[in-house]
Parts: C-alpha cells; structure tokens; sequence
C-alpha cells in the first residue's frame, strides 16, 4: 500500500484529538480499545513477544531521576554492585533462547561509561549473540565511539526512554535534560541501531505530558515503545506518589493512544502491568503485543510459567524469534 493511501486509512491525529482520546468517557472506552486492536492486529497479528530484563549493573548512579531506585537520590534498600555475576547474565541468555522468547534486554545503571567499561560489555554480547539472541541494551549515554563498538560486537538495539515530555522532565530529573536525550536517540538511529523508547506514567504529569512525550516518539518512530506505569518505590522522591489516577480505565486509555499514534511499533506495557492490568489480560492483550516476564530491574514481576498462562489463556500466541 502507498503512503497516500496509508495516510488516508488512518489519518495523523493532533494534538487537541490525542488529548481527547485520553478524555474519552470511561463508557466509550471499548470503542477506543476496538479502534486500537484493529491496528495491532494489522500490523502485529495475534502474537506477543516476551522479553526478560537483566540488571547487569545495578545502583550507585549518577543521575538523580525521582522514580528510579538506582538513583543517587534514593536511599531504596536494593543490591548495588559493577557488574552482574557473569554465570548469572548468561543464564539468562540461555533462559530466552530455551523458552524461544523475543529479546534479552540488559539495563545498566549510570550515564557514562569509559571505554573499557564498553569493551567489557561488548565482549559479554560476543558470547550472547553465539546462540543468536536478540540484545537490547538499556545503557545512558554513549558516545559515538562506543555505539559502534557495541554495534560491532553485534548488539540489535538500546533503550533510551524520554520518559515524560519535554516540559514537564525537569520535574524528574536535573542532571541531563530531555533534549540531551532526544540527541542521544538520533545518534543511535544514524549508526543503524533498532530503538526501543517510551515513557513513564503517573509521576504526576498532566495528561497534556503524556500526549507531548508521545508525539515526540511519533517523530522518533522507535521499533519499540514500552510504557510503564509508576511504581512507588519507597525510598525515592516519588516514592508516595498519589496514584490514583492511575485506573485501569486511564492506563487503557494511555496504550490505546501509543498504539494510535505509533501503530507499527511494538507497544509495550511494561512496568505496572502486573499491578494496573491484573485479570484484564485479554483486553491488555488485544492493544499492546510486547510484555516482560520476571520483573524490572529492582522490582520483581510476573513469572515466566503464569506470563505464558496469561497470553495463551487470553487467546494469543507468544512470539518465537530467538535462535
């Protein structure tokens, strides 16, 4: 189908119609849910692709983001250590591949690193990518250097959320700024990298964030956008944050807009989903196509036996693509 035609089959909203979606009357809310599924069916069919996250280097941060447990303003009680133990990190390589999941994504606190500390990474992606797994790195800021050396080692793609919108994201963060991040993603994308990028909801962000941060992924066009929906964590400036808003109708809403606005990414739910979504699977399912089992970096999650209940229960498949 040419673009035009495209276009015409499912016009770009702006930015009054993004909010009004996220204004949509709960009552109205499975006209929305209808309007999306018709997207991720299109482009994704009925598959779900798993993914599982291992915090390969965990704590003792740089940068102060509210939400985040790793952070040097959080005092959370979490394990803090350089490098995950190697057994560990290619255990969880062998666990995608025997499961035959979508993706390994490995995240690592911090926002720079040197040189060596790269070359150390990209010698443990060598090892993993024997079997053919699928990396995704969650990895600060690269210099341009050290993304080649990352892409050499065979690395698919990083993970660099913008988190909130651009006017809001000094509320969360004063030690780099959105833009720098922004930058950082058009970088990556010019040597070639898939990108993976999202946000974070319920960090006491307007409804206009939400629509903002997402118009910016419609520029960025990420072959991934996960959402997550806060975690309080105690311990972090966030870490009695008012959720309340977060219902599960809202955060419907929420993915349904992702899915509408970036319809050919993977739109991923993922921290939260256990929480805001327990029993909806089918109607979580039906919008969104990635998940992760296992937990989030310092927060436990769904094991990986219930996460392939849940998907087949709700009458999906999950996705086979690792080797």
């Amino acid at each position: 189908m040419n673009t035009a035609a495209c276009e015409k089959e499912a016009p770009s909203l702006s930015r009054d119609e993004a909010i009004a979606i996220l204004d949509t009357p709960d009552e109205e809310l499975e006209a929305l849910i209808d309007r999306a599924s018709s997207l991720r069916y299109k482009y994704k069919g009925n598959r779900v692709s798993i993914h599982i996250l291992t915090n390969a280097r965990s704590g003792n941060c740089s940068q102060d983001c509210a939400y985040c447990a790793q952070s040097c303003r959080s005092t959370a009680d979490i394990d803090k250590y350089k490098w995950v133990d190697e057994d560990k990190l290619y255990q969880d390589n062998d666990f995608v591949n025997d499961y035959h999941l979508s993706r390994h994504c490995i995240g690592l606190s911090g926002m720079k690193f040197t040189d060596k500390e790269i070359e150390e990474l990209a010698r443990r992606i060598r090892k993993m990518k024997e079997q053919g797994t699928h990396l995704c790195c969650s990895i600060g800021f690269l210099t341009e250097h050290q993304a080649k050396m990352l892409k050499e080692a065979g690395l698919d793609r990083i993970n660099h959320n913008l988190n909130s919108s651009r006017s809001f994201y000094h509320n969360i963060c004063s030690t780099h700024t959105f833009d720098q991040r922004v930058r950082n993603i058009h970088m990556l994308q010019g040597l070639g990298f898939e990108i993976c990028s999202g946000g974070i909801i319920g960090m006491g962000e307007s409804k206009e964030d939400v629509v903002d941060m997402l118009l910016e992924l419609r520029e960025i066009q990420p072959e991934a956008l996960p959402i997550n929906f806060l975690l309080p964590i105690k311990g972090t400036p966030l870490g009695n944050a008012d959720i309340s808003q977060l219902t599960t109708e809202y955060c419907m809403k929420v993915l349904c807009l992702a899915r509408l606005l970036v319809p050919k990414a993977d739109i991923r739910c993922a921290a939260g989903r256990e929480v805001y979504f327990k029993d909806e699977e089918k109607k979580l399912l039906s919008v969104v196509d990635s998940i992760f089992a296992s937990g989030y970096l310092t927060e436990g999650g769904q094991g990986i036996e219930d996460t392939l209940k849940a998907i087949t229960d709700a009458g999906f498949t999950y996705e086979i693509e690792s080797a």
